[in-house]
């Protein structure tokens, strides 16, 4: 998604990353809130760190992953969109399987590093604690009979293993095979594609598809317990998080219409977000709203994060609404013409944000690998206001170089220098 300024569009950094290849000015929204993402997701996966009280999630029932999985479903919307429409069904699905492969062995090589930064950390004698242990990984270390059987190398290598953490790339895989057929449904008739979804949403609640005696869509995460009730799924489910990506799909392919910009619509969605804060995880912790800490017990299900509840995904849209609305039209209001100095380093911190979001799968893969990173040093130096800001500070600058360092990997410079020669 790299992009390089036009002669027409001045070069702040905000409006390198603006122009399209075409020349038209690019909407970069998708890009900010991605960049967002990919730095909320460091800090929750970061283990005793206090940011995380800041959160989305900690102040109603979505979060960060819904961000990153209805960004990437516009992302897919742009990317994989025009190759179908220009190249024919056939040669689309091709590029579809060929980023699955990629991401694929993201997920192999995050997989592997990470357990072998935790085996190290263990080893360091530092943070007085089980690293590997911490992510579930006994079955590594402790039941050995589970790793010299065959099986459990071939579990890992084709997903029916998904060890605590790393299962949104896993869920991301699957939604994306599921793409070639939303789009052979969507040229019959997007009613298909509504239906489809739905259904497959509706098969992937666990509380509802069991008091209707019908199957549970999810895929196994531990397959050597044999107890079909006492497996653990995947704590992503796929069937139920294809909802959200399709909805952000739907949109940037233009099968749904924007939504207007109405005084109606946005007292709507801020009554949902508002109205969520009592119920949320700072309403039932910090407030003490007894009652809400019921309505959630009794409601797991609506919320749920691993099937992802209908509430989930309601309060997910009428946040990005706001968001949306906030922004203004192709991200105007993120952008000022202002020369003062305030404006000026506000552009630079766009520019990195933008940066961040376009080089989301890197981005994303890094973050998993430093958040663990960053939760031993914290371990180590202690939890004080400095210590905790500090750590957070430099997962970020890992963060934003490894997003420029991927941009620049992907510009492929070599070519650019054979081609001068």
């Amino acid at each position: 998604m790299t992009v390089a300024a036009t002669n027409a569009i001045p070069s702040t950094p905000v409006r390198a990353h603006e122009a399209s290849a075409s020349g038209r000015v690019r909407d970069i929204r998708l890009d900010f809130f991605r960049g967002l993402a990919m730095f909320i997701i460091l800090f929750a996966h970061t283990p005793g760190n206090f940011l995380t009280s800041w959160i989305p999630a900690r102040w109603g029932f979505s979060d960060a992953t819904e961000i990153f999985v209805f960004c990437s479903g516009m992302a897919s919307a742009i990317a994989f969109g025009s190759t179908f429409d220009r190249a024919g069904w056939l040669l689309g699905s091709a590029r579809v399987v060929y980023r699955i492969w990629q991401v694929y062995w993201a997920h192999i090589g995050l997989f592997f590093a990470t357990t072998a930064l935790m085996v190290f950390l263990n080893e360091t004698g530092l943070g007085n604690k089980n690293y590997w242990g911490r992510l579930n990984l006994w079955m590594l270390f402790v039941e050995s009979e589970h790793w010299t059987n065959p099986n459990m190398l071939l579990s890992l290598m084709t997903l029916r293993w998904v060890p605590n953490l790393f299962d949104i790339l896993p869920m991301y895989m699957v939604i994306l095979a599921m793409m070639p057929f939303v789009i052979a449904l969507q040229r019959v008739h997007f009613g298909l594609v509504a239906a489809v979804s739905l259904i497959l949403w509706f098969l992937g609640q666990r509380a509802f598809s069991e008091a209707l005696g019908l199957p549970y869509l999810n895929f196994t995460a531990e397959p050597w317990l044999g107890d079909d009730n006492w497996q653990r799924r995947w704590f992503l489910n796929p069937f139920g998080w294809q909802l959200v990506f399709f909805t952000g799909f739907a949109f940037m392919r233009g099968w749904l219409p924007k939504p207007p910009v109405t005084p109606l619509l946005i007292g709507i969605a801020t009554f949902i977000v508002l109205a969520n804060i009592p119920l949320s995880n700072i309403g039932v912790r910090e407030f003490g709203v007894e009652w809400a800490r019921e309505w959630r017990a009794d409601n797991r299900q609506l919320i749920s994060k691993v099937d992802f509840g209908i509430l989930r995904y309601v309060q997910f849209l009428a946040l990005g609404y706001l968001a949306w609305v906030l922004a203004g039209d192709k991200g105007h209001r993120l952008r000022t013409s202002a020369t003062h100095a305030a404006a000026q380093v506000w552009l630079r911190v766009l520019a990195i944000i933008l940066r961040v979001g376009q080089q989301s799968l890197a981005v994303f893969v890094m973050s998993i690998f430093v958040a663990r990173l960053n939760g031993f040093l914290m371990d180590v130096m202690g939890r004080d206001t400095g210590t905790v800001l500090a750590v957070n500070g430099f997962g970020c600058a890992v963060l934003i170089a490894t997003a420029y360092a991927a941009g620049w990997f992907k510009g492929q410079p070599w070519r650019v220098q054979q081609a001068a020669r």
